[in-house]
């Protein structure tokens, strides 16, 4: 009987402490997951929570990574190109008087032409140029009309002609065209055509003889600057 009793004390102890082991180790896993951190997503949104559930809303499922909109370049336009200035006409009207220096060659008359201008010349009314005249088979000379800081060079078109008897005190008749073959100033890379119409005493016919002679003329026409 004393037997007896001495075993079933020994069970309720080893029952005892069995409950008790069971009650702490309970005890150390709810503070274990008291203490264990989660992270729950919303969205962008990032929460850690030391929870064992994620607050409503939220999941421990991370959202999947969103790629960015493709964006298009945007589209050049080709840059705009100045149009070229207008070409420009100005019109040409004067009277000359000056002188012509000529020298008798056995072919041909010799003759350095200075003047001066009045009425319409833009500005230009100084006459500057050179030549040869063989009567009314061809007058070539080439030269300037200038003034102000501008001017137009010119040379005869080969039909240009200077008539007369050819002998001595007998008036020689100029006709013919300037042809613009350039300019200087604002009449840079000018063009265009002036008639030339004028008249000179051819006052030696002696082959070596040189003479000065006065002479008028009208030159007119227009001008085509760039």
């Amino acid at each position: 009987m004393a037997m007896k009793s001495r075993n079933t004390s020994r069970l309720l102890k080893a029952l005892v402490i069995v409950t008790a082991f069971g009650v702490m180790t309970a005890n150390a896993n709810i503070a274990s997951a008291a203490t264990k951190t989660i992270t729950c997503y919303k969205g962008t949104t990032v929460k850690k929570v030391t929870t064992a559930k994620c607050p409503t809303g939220y999941s421990t499922k991370k959202p999947a990574a969103t790629k960015p909109a493709a964006t298009k370049p945007a589209a050049t336009k080709p840059a705009a190109t100045a149009a070229p200035a207008a070409s420009k006409s100005v019109a040409y009207d004067g009277t000359f008087t000056g002188t012509v220096a000529g020298t008798v060659t056995a072919s041909d008359l010799q003759v350095t032409v200075k003047g001066e201008g009045k009425g319409d010349v833009a500005g230009m009314d100084a006459l500057a140029g050179s030549g040869a005249a063989a009567g009314c088979d061809s007058f070539d000379d080439s030269g300037t009309l200038s003034g102000g800081g501008n001017s137009i060079k010119f040379e005869l078109k080969s039909t240009s002609k200077a008539c007369g008897n050819a002998g001595a005190g007998d008036n020689m008749a100029l006709t013919g065209d300037l042809i613009i073959t350039g300019g200087t100033g604002k009449y840079a890379g000018a063009t265009g055509t002036l008639k030339v119409k004028g008249s000179f005493i051819l006052k030696s016919t002696t082959e070596g003889a040189s003479f000065t002679s006065n002479f008028t003329a009208t030159i007119a026409g227009t001008i085509t600057t760039k």
